[in-house]
């Protein structure tokens, strides 16, 4: 089966959960259309850990700015990510626009990596909760981190990213107050990393 009509038949199972939830919900991914695991640059995981963690409670435009800058930065050092993360390039960092917390961060990345304790094929090979685990072990590796992880690098299907506002809130407001997010998302398992595709979808379709 193709990866349109792939999407195309969990659409539709997504539209019968969404009916027996919320009119809203349903309408909603209605109007969105089926949702696609997007193809993202094949990145190894300490590279992606190191991007999300820089983009965390930031808007997209300021996170992909920033993150622009320290890419030049690497690149102008002729260094790699996130061998570039040294102690000694901290002002460096500050520069581009990275708090101290996340400086730390990203120079605990590069620990990790250079330990082996981030190598991609064996954290893949994890269910969620077993990557979460490892993963937060490292200073400063929260489970939003580990969640965007799973969802587009691991391309796991079944992840509800719970500490996600912008999923968190659209689930909420189309779902109602009185409903629990996670019982409410839990209709949709094993589905449920397309479900916070769909919220960021229709998030993105509202004007600001």
């Amino acid at each position: 089966m193709s990866d349109e009509a792939n999407a195309a038949e969990l659409h539709a199972r997504f539209l019968e959960s969404a009916a027996d939830l919320s009119t809203p919900l349903h309408e909603a991914l209605e109007r969105a259309g089926p949702a696609h695991m997007p193809e993202r640059r094949k990145v190894p995981l300490a590279h992606f850990l190191a991007r999300a963690v820089v983009g965390q409670q930031l808007s997209t435009q300021a996170a992909r700015s920033i993150w622009g800058r320290v890419e030049a930065a690497a690149a102008a050092s002729d260094a790699r990510i996130p061998s570039f993360f040294e102690d000694s390039r901290a002002d460096t960092l500050r520069a581009c626009g990275i708090s101290r917390n996340k400086i730390r961060t990203l120079a605990n990345l590069r620990e990790a990596e250079q330990e082996g304790r981030l190598d991609g094929a064996v954290l893949g090979a994890l269910t969620h909760e077993e990557r979460s685990a490892e993963l937060c072990r490292i200073w400063g590796v929260g489970q939003w981190t580990v969640d965007m992880a799973s969802i587009f690098w691991c391309r796991s299907p079944d992840v509800w990213p719970e500490t996600d506002l912008a999923v968190r809130n659209t689930f909420i407001g189309l779902i109602g107050r009185r409903r629990k997010p996670s019982k409410a998302a839990a209709r949709f398992a094993p589905y449920r990393s397309y479900l916070a595709l769909y919220m960021w979808k229709v998030a993105d379709a509202r004007p600001d």
